[in-house]
């Protein structure tokens, strides 16, 4: 966990990874993951990085038992404390994720929240949320000459020059 301190003022305005500034910076879609689900051929399925978002800046509730699936036998759920330790007050962001194929990395992640054993370890702490069924997912595609994984470490790097720390969800730090 970095030892970085925590910022309380929020981030600078050049730092907000907001749903209006993600737009702007040519995210697409902002659709929840039932919205996913019942439509992945809307999902751009070349490389790129999408964010989970919600809404609300506001402390969340936390489920107890986790959502997701029990991949390989492991279960999902995280203790409340953790999560809570690992909360980014004033964050919109929650996760930040790459894929060599959009299409199928967010139908694997949004399967997971539906309970299916699928691989999708990162980002499982959303799926303790107990707003999960609201979070908003958003994409954008690698541009000539950019990598997912590029296009991910500055992200969650800009995430981490603003808040201190690493997105709610984000375990591992892409740029170590």
């Amino acid at each position: 966990m970095s030892t970085a301190p925590i910022r309380t003022d929020g981030p600078s305005r050049d730092e907000a990874l907001t749903i209006d500034a993600l737009r702007r910076e040519g995210f697409d879609a902002f659709v929840t993951f039932a919205a996913l689900r019942s439509n992945p051929s809307a999902i751009a399925a070349a490389a790129g990085v999408y964010v989970v978002l919600r809404r609300s800046t506001e402390a969340p509730s936390f489920l107890e038992t986790s959502c997701g699936g029990h991949f390989k036998g492991r279960n999902p759920t995280a203790r409340v404390d953790a999560l809570e330790r690992k909360w980014v007050p004033t964050a919109q962001v929650v996760y930040i994720g790459k894929g060599d194929r959009l299409q199928r990395r967010l139908r694997q992640y949004a399967d997971f929240g539906a309970s299916h054993p699928v691989g999708h370890w990162g980002g499982r702490y959303v799926w303790q949320l107990a707003d999960s069924d609201q979070l908003l997912v958003a994409w954008k595609t690698c541009g000539a000459g950019e990598t997912a994984a590029e296009l991910e470490a500055a992200l969650v790097g800009r995430f981490k020059r603003a808040f201190g720390r690493l997105p709610f969800a984000n375990i591992a730090d892409p740029s170590k």
